[in-house]
């Protein structure tokens, strides 16, 4: 396998805008491995404090990023317990900081060789209480040396599928359940936060995290290790809402826009907690819009609060046309516009250019619609 130094010519090949083929002659039969590692790392951006971690860019894609990993390790410590076994923990981010708070911890994974770059970033954060297992983690074989609090996987999801269910996670959930449940009664789930709750046979908490206000992850903890039915926590904030039964419903809707525009958090959405966080913000903010992409409020107040993705002051609503939004975003003064529709990505960029025509200056709008009608709005 690939050294440091091989990959290390990769990454400045690759920032110098070199053919990569050209390390070949250098690398031999490695240097695709030493190519492919290289774009993770460049393309990993501020996802981890690190920029040397091990990693092709599938791997990338399905590694938890650091501040969610920090997140769960520390909640994860909380509970007391002292050992985890994570039975797919592909190149070994969210393992490795559960380790760190933890006296043991298994890594297994199928593919030896997302154990091998498990095993070198393990060493870069300087964690030494993982075994780690290159092998089928439902094998009996496997269960077999396992002895561990709790169990964690964060299983692969198919890229296509019409509806997100448990049976087409690798590993399944109900598989993963089915045969480590005589070893433990605790396990922890990394789940597509799309999935209905319903589709989820047992009983304790969905946990949605939204990082930077994207939602992020959804983290399902057995009865033992839950603290409510569903929670949403917002990072870097550290922000957390839980289910409160029996709460005064106090959401209301508004049939017109107001002074301001309140952006909730996809979490707290999908959690369906608006109800906790409307009880958690002064004033009397209005629902206005939810859909799959935003879930946005309305009010005549000012609120700043870390419970919300953004607050928006509301400059003018005209009727949806390129040519009226240009009107008002020169009139007054902005220089470039973020659209918030649901518009073909097809579109997006011709719509956006027609809008943003001959604007000049720094200031930049945000657009979304409401009743066939352009909400132009600038965040506070």
């Amino acid at each position: 396998m690939i050294g440091e130094e091989g990959v290390k010519l990769a990454v400045e090949a690759l920032r110098r805008g070199l053919d990569p083929k050209g390390l070949k002659a250098k690398l031999g039969e490695d240097w695709a491995e030493a190519v492919e590692i290289a774009r993770a790392r460049l393309k990993a951006g501020n996802k981890f404090s690190r920029d040397d971690l091990w990693m092709d860019r599938e791997g990338l894609r399905y590694a938890t990023h650091e501040a969610v990993a920090k997140y769960r390790s520390e909640r994860l410590k909380e509970s007391g317990v002292r050992s985890l076994a994570d039975v797919s923990c592909g190149v070994g981010i969210q393992l490795i900081f559960y380790a760190m708070n933890l006296d043991r911890a298994y890594g297994i994974d199928i593919d030896p060789r997302r154990i091998e770059y498990a095993k070198r970033n393990a060493e870069k954060y300087g964690v030494d209480n993982i075994e780690f297992i290159a092998a089928d983690s439902l094998s009996p074989e496997t269960v077999e040396r396992i002895d561990a609090d709790v169990v964690f996987s964060d299983p692969a999801r198919p890229p296509a599928a019409p509806e997100r269910n448990l049976e087409g996670l690798l590993p399944s959930p109900l598989e993963v359940y089915r045969i480590y449940r005589e070893k433990t009664d605790l396990f922890i789930f990394d789940l597509p936060p799309q999935i209905r709750r319903e589709k989820v046979p047992w009983r304790g908490e969905f946990e949605y995290i939204d990082l930077n206000g994207a939602l992020n992850r959804l983290t399902f903890y057995f009865e033992g290790l839950a603290r409510t039915g569903r929670s949403a926590v917002l990072l870097p904030a550290g922000m957390r809402i839980e289910e409160r039964s029996g709460l005064e419903n106090v959401v209301e809707w508004s049939d017109e826009v107001m002074g301001y525009l309140y952006e909730i958090p996809p979490a707290v959405a999908y959690a369906d907690l608006i109800n906790e966080l409307f009880h958690l913000l002064p004033g009397n903010p209005k629902m206005l819009l939810k859909d799959k992409r935003r879930v946005i409020a309305t009010g005549t107040d000012e609120i700043k609060s870390e419970y919300l993705k953004r607050t928006y002051v509301v400059i003018d609503a005209v009727p949806f046309h390129p040519m009226r939004i240009n009107d008002v975003l020169k009139r007054e003064g902005f220089g470039r516009a973020t659209l918030r529709v649901s518009v073909p990505d097809s579109e997006y960029w011709n719509l956006r250019k027609r809008i943003e025509s001959g604007l000049r200056g720094d200031r930049r709008a945000f657009v979304f619609e409401f009743n066939r009608r352009a909400i132009i709005a600038e965040p506070l």
